[in-house]
């Protein structure tokens, strides 16, 4: 059974399956590029919930190692073309796949991750595959959807909370909850409880996002992994900056729109300035509030499970530590 230390077990175990199972391949400009952007690392968080939710439901959690390759491999195939999107140099802090190739092989190696993603589920009973199939084709969906509100918020000034938290719901927090279902599919847990373990996920990537939206902002140089303060730089809405909208007294309001049309050269300064206005309107304050309801919605769902309450008390214990984290 499933041990307080075992996330790094579930990582490592995976991460040697994955390598014996994605084998350099000809064309090389076709696979090269895959094998690349699967070995930059990051949590691996998507697949290690796939396998520990698999493994606290009463299943065997190497039987869910398709599946969560599967979850992994989809997961890059959505950076690799959102980079290409975003114009990024830097994914994890190494060259992006279209700047080290070039957009073309960005465009095509994505194209064949997200087929290689539903291959893997090919290996289960059909009953299982057929479940996992329709749940992971409506994610995807789900994915595309809310990198499109992404997109579509950049040019709109009418963005609300209620759109902003729908977009990250689509574009981060079902695959986090998808991966833990897919883990209750293989494990055969209850209909209810893969609906309810479906909701723990959700809510906890709802909250993972919005915390990741503050620590962009307000986090530790030395710890966050990207650049602190880049979601001001780039204008992204925000959170922070949408309910600072709310709340903020009309001249700040006014500063706020006025920051977010510009990119001066030196970015410094309207960070700070930016920030100061976050933590004054007290929008920081609501972001705080917004996370924890969250992470308590997804604790709620939890409870309603049937699984042993050492396992449960190990998903909550997950939960609580990415709520904790500066990274």
């Amino acid at each position: 059974m499933a041990n307080s230390n075992s996330i790094e077990q579930y990582r490592n175990a995976f991460v040697s399956y994955m390598e014996r199972k994605t084998k350099v391949k000809e064309p090389k400009n076709l696979y090269d590029p895959i094998n690349y952007i699967l070995g930059l690392g990051g949590k691996r968080l998507r697949p290690v919930l796939t396998l520990m939710t698999s493994d606290l439901f009463g299943g065997n959690y190497s039987d869910a190692m398709d599946a969560a390759l599967a979850v992994e491999m989809f997961h890059n195939f959505s950076l690799v073309h959102d980079d290409i999107m975003d114009d990024a140099p830097l994914r994890r802090g190494k060259t992006t796949v279209h700047e080290k190739w070039d957009i073309n092989t960005g465009i095509l190696s994505g194209d064949a991750m997200l087929i290689n993603s539903y291959q893997f589920l090919e290996s289960y009973p059909s009953d299982t595959f057929k479940k996992l199939t329709s749940l992971f084709s409506q994610t995807a969906i789900e994915v595309c959807e809310g990198q499109q509100y992404d997109v579509d918020f950049e040019s709109r000034d009418d963005v609300t909370i209620q759109e902003y938290l729908k977009m990250i719901e689509y574009k981060t927090a079902v695959l986090v909850a998808t991966a833990m279902k897919m883990g209750a599919i293989i494990a055969e847990a209850s209909e209810e409880d893969t609906r309810a373990i479906y909701d723990f996920g959700k809510n906890l990537g709802i909250a993972f996002q919005l915390q990741d939206d503050y620590l962009d902002a307000f986090g530790d140089p030395k710890t966050f992994g990207k650049q602190v303060g880049g979601d001001i730089i780039e204008n992204k809405k925000t959170f922070l900056y949408l309910k600072s909208l709310e709340l903020a007294e009309k001249g700040k309001k006014e500063g706020l729109i006025h920051l977010y049309s510009i990119k001066p050269e030196d970015s410094e300064i309207k960070v700070n300035t930016v920030k100061s206005i976050f933590v004054n309107s007290g929008a920081v304050e609501e972001a705080k509030t917004e996370i924890e309801s969250y992470t308590q919605k997804a604790f709620h769902a939890l409870s309603t499970i049937n699984m042993p309450e050492q396992n449960k008390l190990m998903l909550k214990q997950f939960g609580e530590n990415l709520m904790r984290r500066t990274v």
